[in-house]
């Protein structure tokens, strides 16, 4: 258990250690699950703002209502001072992720100019061959690991069609942004900052060619943020249009691996839904809300508050972290009836926070889904 101060309470720490997962049997992952799972009820039940001493300090929401409601209030619950936990080990700030508005909007406003639906259409088409080609070693071969042969390589292509890169960029990308995530897992900071330097290299590329070709800006993400202005009417400095490239490139291949091996994992345990699945594919955006309801891949973000705040008795001062826990509040017994169960066509599964919610909610959702 964590230490905690006084009156406040404790909650496990998980290990994220890629090593530890690796050697961990299907069992013990099995049980680490109920684990949390576990945690997460005991909190929401007895201490629904709870407090470890971990990263140096910080609070957690458990309750569904609670962490809607912070999400909600991006005035209170800020997001320039520590927006995830454990943090960037170099401490580094990169729009719209750690910024908060009036900043933050002209970049989300050029990301989510990119994504509309019909350019989501045209990149289904090609997102589907690329799809198929990396499926097609692990069918010939019967087995495979669906996170790094599919998802990881899965991701890089869909960045590398959203973003417009050149098609060598992928399979750099794939293998770059594994190791930054494990370097930033293990806090290490001197590789974090070699493979992170390797991205920044891609986006800076991806900048440079846009000023000199620019491109339709409600195709191409780089052109969009080169249209935008600060709210005094200046172009966005170029350091964080670099870092707003940079952060796409990496948030994009976090969570895929994440969600479809547990997407795979569970209709490998559910026949009778894999088999439904089949025979009517129109099920499975209604199933894929549940899927992200149940493996929400980001377990959360934090905050923290631009004011001494008090929640549930307990004051929360700024500076402090607050993490907003989405994968527990996507548990809640309050607001879903058998929280752990898959159910297909909740009636309230457009309550699902995998996304998060406000204004910093997922700006790659509609990639996510697709």
């Amino acid at each position: 258990m964590a230490t905690t101060e006084t009156g406040a309470c404790p909650f496990a720490t998980v290990r994220d250690s890629s090593e530890e997962r690796i050697e961990a049997s299907k069992a013990v992952v099995s049980d680490i699950v109920d684990e949390i799972l576990a945690e997460y009820d005991r909190l929401r039940e007895s201490c629904p703002v709870a407090y470890t001493s971990h990263y140096g300090g910080c609070w957690l929401l458990t309750r569904y209502e609670d962490i809607k409601a912070a999400a909600l209030d991006s005035d209170t619950f800020i997001s320039s001072v520590r927006a995830v936990l454990p943090s960037d080990p170099r401490g580094l700030r990169r729009p719209p992720l750690n910024f908060d508005a009036p900043a933050h909007t002209p970049y989300r406003t050029a990301l989510d100019r990119t994504l509309k639906p019909a350019r989501i259409n045209r990149l289904a088409v090609a997102l589907e061959r690329h799809a198929e080609a990396l499926l097609l070693p692990l069918l010939r071969k019967g087995q495979g690991d669906v996170c790094t042969e599919f998802a990881a390589q899965f991701a890089a292509w869909v960045e590398t069609e959203w973003l417009n890169l050149t098609p060598d960029t992928a399979p750099r990308l794939a293998a770059t942004a594994s190791a930054w995530v494990d370097a930033w897992r293990r806090m290490d900071g001197e590789r974090t900052t070699q493979f992170s330097t390797q991205l920044y290299d891609i986006a800076r590329a991806v900048l440079t060619d846009r000023r000199k070709n620019p491109r339709d800006p409600e195709e191409d993400p780089a052109s969009s943020l080169l249209l935008e202005r600060t709210k005094d009417g200046e172009p966005l400095e170029e350091i964080h249009l670099v870092g707003c490239i940079r952060q796409s490139l990496v948030v994009g291949m976090v969570a895929p691996p994440l969600m479809i091996g547990g997407i795979c994992n569970h209709l490998s345990k559910d026949q009778e839904l894999q088999q439904q699945l089949r025979e009517d594919p129109g099920l499975i955006p209604a199933a894929i809300e549940e899927f992200v309801r149940l493996f929400s891949p980001y377990r959360g973000f934090s905050r923290t508050v631009s004011k001494e705040t008090v929640i549930r008795g307990h004051t929360i001062k700024p500076g402090v972290p607050i993490t907003l826990t989405y994968s527990a509040a996507n548990r809640d017994p309050a607001i879903f009836d058998e929280p752990n169960r898959f159910i297909l066509n909740r009636p309230n599964i457009a309550m699902q926070m995998g996304f998060g919610r406000g204004r910093h909610r997922c700006v790659g959702q509609p990639l996510a889904k697709l």
